[in-house]
């Protein structure tokens, strides 16, 4: 998997740009997970996030429930996505909840959470935006896109984050951490908080481990992003394994398009010889789709193509 480095040291160097940049192409295309490297965060609000995410899941049970999932939510503590009775027991606690704009923030969650935890992550949250931003603009020029093409869509984007603590598991093989799937959202930066590894991604129908690189964020494409640029990008299949020895944790951050805008192909990717490949829909419609389905690969993303009837004929 690619190493990116998002800040270069030399800004006037135009090679090494330009390396960077088509080492970031071809791991969206090839891979749609890369690792992200001097990226700017600086270790102690990384290593301030990290207690305060060992923290939160250290707290008494009565404490965590003050968090907890209200009834036809999903933010709070607890599980996120519906589950079949086919899938493995997923043996995970997630806190999921919305970061920004602060004013869809959940009054009873992101506000009570202790301090100094509370500052770290506003302060980790305005940081992950802006790298966001920067990956989002530099794909857009590697693509070739109009840069407002990405920047209206994205500009005030959602951001959310979801921490997941999976405890060690004396049979392993008969659970999982995370079922397999696509993420939903535009682009997801994930932080591994412990040394513990159990991040796979499925390339060509098999499940390789993910090695976090010391002090990187490794990051992947999202299914809204597969659709924004048409499927020159698309996003990967992965999933969290626990073990049986020590618990895995981690915080991923996904940053999505403002809730009020639309997603569909840019249209600056559009042209008589390249035809759309995915509908067009308003981004509240596509959440509240993909959060009543299970989590199942890619099967949502799949289900915005545009067939034509010979494609339909196959299905």
């Amino acid at each position: 998997m690619n190493k990116l480095l998002l800040y270069s040291s030399d800004h006037h160097d135009q090679e090494s740009m330009d390396s960077e940049l088509e080492k970031l192409h071809l791991a969206c295309k090839e891979w749609g997970f890369f690792q992200v490297i001097n990226h700017g965060v600086s270790t102690s609000l990384v290593d301030s996030v990290k207690g305060g995410v060992e923290g939160f899941f250290n707290m008494e049970v009565e404490e965590k429930s003050r968090f907890g999932q209200k009834a036809g939510e999903k933010e709070g503590f607890g599980q996120v996505f519906v589950t079949s009775e086919e899938q493995k027991l997923v043996w995970a606690d997630m806190f999921f909840l919305t970061t920004l704009p602060t004013h869809l923030r959940k009054p009873h969650l992101f506000p009570n959470l202790p301090n100094p935890f509370r500052d770290s992550l506003e302060a980790y949250s305005s940081q992950l935006k802006n790298i966001a931003h920067k990956i989002l603009y530099l794909m857009a020029k590697a693509l070739k896109m109009n840069p407002n093409d990405m920047k209206d869509l994205f500009e005030e984007g959602w951001q959310s984050m979801r921490m997941n603590y999976y405890p060690p598991c004396p049979q392993p093989d008969l659970v999982i951490g995370l079922n397999n799937h696509s993420d939903a959202v535009g682009l997801t930066i994930l932080l591994q908080i412990n040394d513990k590894e159990g991040l796979q991604i499925r390339k060509d129908g098999i499940w390789i481990p993910i090695k976090p690189i010391p002090n990187a964020f490794i990051v992947n494409i999202g299914d809204i992003l597969e659709i924004v640029t048409n499927g020159i990008y698309r996003s990967i299949e992965h999933r969290a394994i626990v073990n049986a020895d020590k618990e895995r944790l981690s915080v991923a951050t996904f940053y999505s398009p403002r809730l009020d805008g639309e997603i569909g192909p840019a249209p600056s990717l559009i042209s008589k010889g390249t035809p759309a490949l995915f509908k067009r829909i308003g981004v509240v419609d596509y959440f509240k789709g993909l959060f009543s389905r299970k989590l199942d690969g890619k099967s949502y993303v799949d289900a915005m193509r545009i067939y034509n009837s010979d494609e339909e004929a196959k299905i």
